[in-house]
């Protein structure tokens, strides 16, 4: 594009306008209701900054905004999974690239300050750097229902089993009569017979322990059938998208949805084991130095849930699994340590599930 200008002198100036020409990366700092971008050129020069509303509106005008420098090689967002999902599906659908930019490193926070702008800006950076590469979760499918699902199923048994410890501790105050008929029960049981109580007047403190007892224990059974209601409609979900996930030994419904609530609708973003290790905190780290070469240790990062999911699959295999049992005595002769074996283990099974997630090529289920 080019323009024309007059000078003072009368002669005629024409100029060329680069933006039309230029490679850019946008690098986006999301918050709840306003979202900062900076948009970068391929020499790490900062062109321009915008804010935008969060809504479809502010998204359109960020889209034609980052068009206007030039072609977008992509689009660096911060927190894809929480802020940032509804921008990163908007720009998906219009075609163009996102990753995740992840948190700005800390030691450069320190020395340059934070602010929106600043951290729009780290975020293109990494993108341009190269640091930036991980692929966002579409979100758009089962893999988000049962992370959806999830939620709401966790926060019922997180609340179900404080009702609980509730109750029982108010039974410490109960009549020596009910609290030897209570005595032994299940959680079941319990509040079953304490959601049976019939509540008196408030005459006095036994009459408030009444009432206190059939609430919580009325609140118990409920969060209980709820549990068990999202629990179903989880498991249903797991069946349905993927099975081969239930067929590997130690692997139960919790642990499949877990697996695919990490790798998300499209798990072919994840693209290899040792990616899909590291996503879930199982890659090993080193720790040898000049003394104790080739040394390792347990990654204490990665999704801590999915961690805690393949750890039970391998304690499970221990206990039960003759071949996990096998290979626990043979590695333990070797001087293995307990922790040293759990680890490799845990990465065995990571292995297991990275090739049961790989999506089937087309031209074999198209021959099958």
């Amino acid at each position: 594009m080019h323009t024309i200008e007059q000078s003072r002198s009368g002669h005629v100036v024409i100029g060329v306008d680069t933006h039309k020409h230029l490679h850019v990366v946008i690098g986006v700092d999301t918050h709840k209701h306003l979202h900062v971008a900076a948009v970068m050129d391929t020499i790490g020069g900062i062109l321009a900054t915008l804010t935008i509303p969060t809504d479809t509106g502010g998204f359109q005008q960020l889209a034609d905004w980052a068009a206007s420098f030039g072609k977008v090689l992509a689009f660096g967002i911060e927190g894809t999974g929480s802020y940032g999902a509804t921008l990163t599906s908007f720009l998906r659908r219009a075609g163009h690239k996102v990753v995740e930019a992840g948190r700005p490193d800390r030691r450069l926070r320190r020395m340059n300050g934070k602010s929106d702008t600043l951290d729009a800006e780290n975020a293109a950076r990494a993108v341009l750097a190269g640091f930036a590469t991980a692929t966002p979760k579409t979100a758009d499918g089962e893999a988000e229902m049962i992370r959806q699902l999830k939620i709401a199923h966790d926060q019922a048994v997180e609340q179900r089993a404080a009702a609980m410890v509730t109750m029982k501790a108010m039974l410490v105050h109960a009549p020596d009569a009910l609290r030897q008929e209570m005595a032994g029960k299940t959680q079941i049981s319990l509040a079953r017979q304490l959601a049976a109580l019939r509540p008196r007047n408030l005459d006095n403190p036994e009459d408030a322990l009444r009432h206190t007892r059939r609430t919580l224990a009325k609140r118990w059974q409920y969060l209980d059938a709820e549990a068990k209601e999202l629990t179903k409609m989880i498991g249903d979900l797991v069946q349905r998208v993927a099975p081969q996930l239930l067929e590997p030994f130690g692997i139960g419904v919790d642990t499949a949805a877990e697996i695919l609530v990490v790798t998300g609708d499209n798990p072919e973003r994840i693209k290899s084991e040792a990616a899909l290790a590291k996503l879930a905190g199982i890659a090993p780290v080193p720790t040898g130095s000049g003394m104790t070469g080739g040394r390792h240790r347990i990654n204490h990062g990665g999704h801590r849930q999915l961690n805690a999911a393949i750890y039970r699959t391998v304690i499970v295999r221990m206990r039960f699994h003759q071949p996990t049992i096998d290979y626990v005595a043979r590695r333990t002769a070797e001087g293995r340590t307990k922790r040293e074996i759990i680890r490799c283990l845990k990465r065995y099974v990571i292995r297991e599930v990275y090739h049961l997630l790989r999506p089937v090529p087309r031209a074999a289920s198209a021959a099958s």
